[in-house]
């Protein structure tokens, strides 16, 4: 690798420290492929779940293992993905990630049976832990001005927020006129073009790197503490909340999570320095966007049954469904978050932002046998894209903001522990809520009922609506936290409280560009 000229007195666009990466929007347009990958991914297996199931034999029992498997690798592993991506390099990692998601994606399609399904899964999360965090913190210190880091972090909120919502309308359609194997198969041709434009485009600053010794306990603790959180919040949704196992879990991630912040604090060369956390603004957007998408991620599986199962909607057409969402989201995010980003403190983006996502899903809790899409599903999906959207992309920004760059990886691998660990507790934990609430009404009803199917949809619609309401609540909670803990000012203004200037920030980023 050729050494940097950053100490040249030769002004060049490459080297000079001061002037901007020219390849940066080229790079965010790949960095953005690979993002949108990994968050289809996430959305576009549950639609060729049952397909697959049946072709490879998988059992009732064993079928949930096809979405666990890649949860407790990609929760468990993103931690140490991030600080790999500050010791070996963003760019090499990134593509890596992207090269190996390849490669599991195709063991994927190619499945025979049930345990090559598993093995792909756990890997994609492997490869997936790699370069979610490693793609994060190359916008982190390649986008240094604030405007521009505005509208790079509004198209990468964007594709964060929206990308589930796309993976079912792909799903959908790959399901339904091709065959399930394709929504792994689709993987590779995103995985490549990301990578190749990767390798040719991506200019990493030098400089950024933490070549400090690998904190081998802290690698330990924080994996298995996060694989049994991760797991203990998947198991409860099948096996419920009183399952020994299930305490189990909990009470185990607790005490290894303990037990990793004791020698955080301890060793020399922390995998997650505490830092990075207890910066006041930092972890206020982490705390409030893993609320968040625990209410966004129950919606999505709620609605995707009502709509198919209720409604009798097709895999495509219920994709299709979903779009009033992604266009909130776009405009939520590039339009609002990235006009008003440079001009109003974030508190005042995500707060609202959450507040208006709520107001969304406040209206989907009047879901019942007849609601209306057009009244009434069409108009909550807009307001909750278009909050989630507008919160999104000023949480995605200030979660690296005034961050040193050799931490830059691991400040954006917590952006996803938060948002992975947030999908798995959003899942089990609104999914039991409406289970039980579907027990009850089944229990209330079941004497005067003519119709035992009817009973059996009305029962389910009224779980759904009752673990909405929990969502509302927890959007609220959100946008709570969001006004009482960030506290850092507009960009470019300076800021309150702990955080470090946008002066500083931008000083701190101005470093060398290696050139590969």
């Amino acid at each position: 690798m050729p050494k940097t000229a950053g100490t040249s007195r030769i002004s060049d666009p490459v080297s000079d420290p001061v002037l901007p990466d020219p390849s940066r929007w080229k790079a965010l347009a790949f960095i953005a492929l690979a993002q949108l990958m990994v968050v289809l991914d996430a959305t576009i297996v549950n639609i060729a779940l049952p397909s697959a199931q049946t072709d490879l034999g998988i059992s009732d029992g064993n079928k949930q293992w096809v979405i666990t498997a890649y949860a407790l690798a990609f929760g468990g592993l993103l931690l140490f993905g991030g600080r790999i991506a500050d010791l070996w390099g963003r760019k090499r990692t990134f593509v890596v990630g992207l090269i190996g998601f390849a490669l599991a994606s195709a063991l994927g399609g190619a499945a025979q049976n049930e345990a090559m399904m598993f093995g792909s899964r756990a890997l994609q999360g492997v490869f997936g832990a790699l370069l979610a965090p490693a793609a994060l913190s190359l916008l982190a210190v390649m986008f240094t001005d604030a405007k521009e880091r505005a509208k790079a972090f509004g198209i990468y909120g964007a594709i964060a927020g929206g990308g589930g919502a796309v993976g079912l309308i792909l799903g959908g359609f790959l399901t339904e006129y091709l065959n399930w194997r394709w929504t792994f198969f689709v993987n590779i041709p995103f995985a490549v073009v990301a990578a190749a434009g990767a390798y040719f485009v991506i200019r990493e600053p030098s400089g950024a790197r933490n070549r400090a010794p690998l904190d081998i306990p802290g690698v330990v603790l924080s994996t298995l503490g996060l694989v049994t959180l991760v797991y203990g919040f998947t198991r409860a949704e099948s096996a419920g909340w009183s399952d020994g196992l299930t305490i189990a879990m909990f009470i185990a991630s607790a005490v290894l999570l303990l037990a990793f912040v004791m020698t955080e604090a301890r060793v020399k060369s922390p995998l997650l320095p505490l830092r990075v956390l207890t910066e006041r603004n930092r972890g206020g957007v982490y705390l409030s966007l893993g609320l968040a998408i625990i209410a966004m991620f129950g919606l999505f599986l709620f609605l995707t049954y009502y709509l198919q199962v209720v409604k009798g909607y097709s895999p495509v057409k219920t994709g299709f469904a979903f779009l009033p969402m992604i266009a909130g989201m776009i405009t939520g995010s590039t339009q609002i978050g990235t006009r008003l980003m440079t001009r109003v403190p974030p508190r005042l983006l995500m707060g609202p932002g959450f507040l208006v996502a709520a107001a969304g899903m406040l209206l989907l809790t009047r879901l019942d046998l007849n609601t209306s899409y057009t009244a009434v599903i069409l108009p909550g999906m807009l307001l909750l894209g278009l909050g989630m959207g507008t919160a999104f992309m000023p949480a995605m920004s200030l979660a690296t903001h005034g961050i040193e760059p050799r931490d830059a990886g691991v400040a954006s691998a917590m952006v996803n522990t938060s948002q992975q660990v947030g999908g798995a507790i959003g899942t089990a934990l609104l999914n039991t809520i409406a289970a039980s609430a579907t027990t009850a009404y089944v229990a209330d009803h079941a004497a005067r009922a003519a119709d035992p199917k009817l009973l059996e949809l009305q029962a389910m619609v009224s779980g759904f609506a009752a673990a909405i309401w929990w969502a509302v609540g927890i959007l609220v909670a959100a946008a709570a936290i969001a006004f009482a803990l960030i506290n850092t000012g507009r960009p470019g203004v300076g800021t309150g409280g702990g955080a470090a200037s946008e002066a500083g920030a931008e000083d701190e980023f101005r470093i060398p560009v290696v050139a590969h």
